[in-house]
This record gives structure tokens, C-alpha cells and sequence, in this order.
């Protein structure tokens, strides 16, 4: 048996519609995340995971619950802290910020953490997992740094579900709906 993390990107705020740097804060769903969450309670109607996790955040454990499903929150799980960038949009950022985020390896977000903070406890959270299918409400950061340790270029869409084999080759689900 392998190790099989679904992962679903919490749900449509305000902030993500508008393109904010969300990060720790902690902007409420809005309606269109009830509509997503509806898409995926179909989605995953009559499968059993071996583990059902959550970010701590309430956009990704109240997407967990409208989805109809009962996580376990963990800290980890959590989008990186943006610092004094939370809330700003990419054209707020100047352009060496811009560079240095999208070139991701190395970015510390001022006042906040590093991607290899983020890279450290999301692996610490991996590490703790039994072989299996995992469940996992959490955050675009943390889906595509997942993605990228599979060599691929994730930006999954509030809401969307993506299904990473760990262990062997690698699966992975895109689109819109969940």
C-alpha cells in the first residue's frame, strides 16, 4: 500500500477572489464556497480514507465541514505566513518581493516565515503519516509545494481537489471541480 494524499484547497473568500495574500489570516468562506463544497461532498460520497486532516485555519476547517467531513486540524497544515504581505495583491509587492516569491526557493516573507519553515513542518506532518489515503483540507501553498516535490507546477483553484501518489509514481487531478 502507498501513500495517497487528496489534497483539497480550501474554498472561495474575498481575499482569494481578489487575489490577496491570505497566509495566516484568516478570511471567512464565502457563497461560492458552499458550492464547492457541495461539488466535493459528491466527489468523495462512499470513499474511506485511512486519515482526514485539516489546516487549523477556518477557511480550510469550516470547507472540511461544509464538504461533510469530519478533519483533524493541525497547525502544520497551515498557508505560509506572509508577514507584512498578508493582505496585499501581487501588484502591491515591489518587484524584487515579486522576483523572490515567484522564484519561491529562498523566499522569506518580511516578519513572516520562509519557505523552508513551511517546507520543515509540512514534512513533519508527512513523516507522521501511515501508508494510505489521506484526506487533507489545506492551502494552495501547501498544494503546490507538495507538487513541486513531484515535479509538477500545481495552482489548484479554491475548492479543487488533487490527488498526489507519495510514495510511487504520481497521480494528479486538476480542473475546476472537485
Amino acid at each position: 500500500m502507498t501513500l495517497s494524499l487528496w489534497l483539497a484547497r480550501h474554498g472561495s473568500t474575498e481575499w482569494t477572489e481578489q487575489g490577496r495574500l491570505c497566509g495566516w489570516s484568516d478570511p471567512p468562506l464565502n457563497l461560492g464556497a458552499r458550492t464547492q463544497a457541495g461539488l466535493l461532498r459528491r466527489r468523495l460520497a462512499g470513499l474511506d480514507f485511512d486519515g482526514t486532516w485539516t489546516s487549523d485555519l477556518i477557511r480550510a476547517a469550516g470547507f472540511a465541514e461544509l464538504a461533510g467531513v469530519t478533519a483533524r486540524p493541525d497547525r502544520r497544515l497551515r498557508e505560509l505566513d506572509f508577514g507584512e504581505l498578508e493582505g496585499k495583491t501581487w501588484s502591491d509587492l515591489d518587484t524584487g518581493v515579486q522576483e523572490s516569491l515567484a522564484a519561491v526557493d529562498g523566499f522569506a516573507a518580511p516578519g513572516g516565515e520562509s519557505v523552508a519553515d513551511l517546507e520543515a513542518r509540512v514534512d513533519a506532518f508527512i513523516g507522521e503519516l501511515d501508508r494510505g489515503n489521506h484526506l487533507i483540507f489545506t492551502h494552495g501553498g501547501v498544494i503546490r509545494l507538495l507538487g513541486r516535490r513531484r515535479g509538477l507546477a500545481l495552482a489548484p483553484a479554491p475548492g479543487q481537489m488533487t490527488i498526489l501518489d507519495w510514495e510511487g509514481t504520481m497521480a494528479a487531478e486538476t480542473g475546476r471541480e472537485p
